[in-house]
């Protein structure tokens, strides 16, 4: 059914190839749950990595940043049921996250999925097991991968915590399954389309996925941004896969946010591959030149190939951040 990763293997395998479906920046929600008396189940998707504050106590008890259920727990086990924040996924694989939780964390957990959720009155015989029960220690991380993707796409996800205690953070990797029709015009680097950050040359202070991100953020936190260079010469890269391959007409670079940290310049390839493989000997087309951006700015772009893109390359001179990337086109 699947397999134990250690974190360095499920960052090359899963993280750079798929998508945290279920996150709170894409749009993922808790639905329901059966308690959460010490720390509130919403935490679970939060982008930001775990905190804690050990002086910090609340009604129910000491605070946590992360879902804690009462002890004794009469039910098998306890449970969140969360809405994708995708329309829908093929599921590959999670983390869980028990940091800060030692003595009090989950023991095991296992993962459901739904097709279509009406109400938490949903029946257990209709939700179907992605993620089988699997053992988890007190303060650390854990990455479970199955041996092949669902070949079902999954709208809903119930976590299960057997039988009760706390888990810090909760992520869902997949495949995106967005409906699109043919002849329209859509973002296909957008994470909701399908779009998946696979390389980067660097992402100290922003990661590389928050490129593509619906809106247009909050603050600089939800950028890219990298550390800055002193090389002559030096330049930072991401490579996107696109949703699907298709026929670009526009690209649109944002530095929402970045004023006084933006890049000079930027340039943006394409290239269609059929493999991940392919990516290091393909031949990359210069679809926007070099060209100077300005704080805090939408920047158009007009695509003039006719060719078909699987691949971007976004490059920013010499350094810097950029909010977001936007790859319009059609599928053929």
């Amino acid at each position: 059914m699947g397999s134990i990763y250690s974190q360095e293997k499920f960052q090359s395998k899963i993280v750079s190839q798929y998508t945290d479906v279920i996150g709170e920046k894409l749009g993922g929600k808790v639905l329901s749950f059966s308690d959460q008396w010490f720390a509130d189940a919403e935490n679970l998707i939060k982008p930001k990595a775990p905190i804690r504050d050990a002086t910090r106590f609340t009604y129910a008890g000491a605070w946590y940043d992360g879902w804690e259920t009462r002890r004794h727990n009469e039910s098998e086990f306890d449970y969140v049921v969360f809405k994708l924040g995708v329309s829908s996924a093929n599921i590959i694989g999670c983390e869980i996250d028990t940091a800060f939780f030692n003595g009090n964390h989950a023991p095991f957990i296992s993962v459901d999925g739904l097709q279509n959720y009406e109400n938490d009155e949903t029946p257990d015989d209709k939700w179907e097991e992605i993620i089988p029960k699997f053992e988890c220690g007190p303060s650390q991380k854990h990455f479970f991968v199955r041996d092949e993707i669902t070949s079902k796409n999954y709208t809903h996800i119930r976590l299960k915590m057997y039988p009760d205690g706390g888990i810090a953070r909760f992520r869902l990797y997949g495949k995106v399954i967005p409906v699109i029709e043919k002849n329209t015009i859509s973002d296909f680097a957008s994470v909701l389309n399908g779009g998946v950050a696979i390389k980067f040359s660097d992402q100290h202070f922003g990661t590389a996925d928050n490129l593509l991100l619906p809106g247009r953020g909050h603050d600089m936190s939800d950028g890219w941004e990298t550390a800055r260079s002193r090389e002559v010469g030096h330049t930072d890269w991401v490579i996107i896969r696109l949703g699907t391959p298709v026929k670009l007409n526009e690209i649109i670079v944002d530095t929402a946010h970045f004023r006084g940290n933006f890049p000079q310049k930027i340039n943006v390839k394409a290239t269609n591959v059929k493999d991940k493989t392919e990516i290091e000997s393909s031949e990359w087309d210069l679809i926007v030149p070099d060209s100077k951006t300005k704080a805090d700015q939408e920047h158009s772009y007009k695509v003039e190939s006719d060719k078909v893109y699987s691949h971007i390359k976004l490059t920013i001179i010499p350094d810097g951040g950029v909010k977001r990337i936007r790859a319009f086109g059609v599928i053929e």
